[in-house]
């Protein structure tokens, strides 16, 4: 499980493909890899994936097929940089919302302001199963960060990046048609889903 707060930024060393699966090699600053075991839970970009190797600051994941057709890490290439959170303790603060790290699908950014101190990212809308879920105010995770829908139209939906978000993400970086991975929040497809299938009924 993780909160939404991205904790640091990541480069990717090397990817390899494999037959089934491919491995990416990720470089860890000190702070990310403290008490980090083979078998740990990590967000990649919102993507939670399990710690496969381990050498020095070198971090290494697998990522099956499936995950790369609904994700942004097909996109990936070495040098190129994540966003990351290391999975919650006992005791820890919940700063942003539950995060599974189950991403539902990628969607596109169709439009981006920025002034010196905030950024507005515009994003796609368009795919029914997404649509059902997404509300004024409501969480949502892009890329492994916690936000909260500014905007909401028929086909998009914005969200605002302060400061903060700005200087310790990766979203500010990004352009007009690049992809950004989306979860909804457990609570609001639990209880859409429920209320839906109760009016069956």
């Amino acid at each position: 499980m993780f909160t939404g707060i991205v904790q640091g930024i990541a480069k990717v060393v090397s990817i390899i493909h494999k037959n089934n699966f491919s491995e990416y090699k990720i470089l860890f600053s000190n702070h990310l890899l403290q008490n980090i075991n083979l078998g740990s839970s990590v967000s990649l970009n919102g993507c939670c994936l399990t710690v496969t190797n381990v050498n020095h600051n070198y971090v290494s994941f697998n990522v099956i097929k499936e995950t790369l057709s609904l994700t942004n890490l097909i996109n990936l290439i070495p040098n190129d940089l994540l966003n990351i959170e290391r999975s919650v303790k006992l005791g820890d603060e919940i700063g942003g919302h539950i995060v599974t790290g189950h991403i539902m699908n990628k969607i596109a950014i169709i439009d981006i302001e920025r002034s010196n101190n905030v950024s507005k990212i515009v994003l796609e809308l368009t795919n029914p199963l997404l649509k059902k879920y997404v509300f004024y105010k409501g969480f949502i995770c892009l890329d492994g960060i916690s936000l909260t829908v500014s905007d909401l139209s028929n086909n998009s939906f914005s969200v605002n990046l302060i400061p903060e978000t700005i200087k310790r993400t990766t979203l500010y970086n990004k352009n007009i048609g690049d992809f950004v991975n989306i979860e909804i929040d457990y609570f609001s497809q639990l209880i859409v889903d429920t209320t839906f299938r109760l009016n069956k009924k």
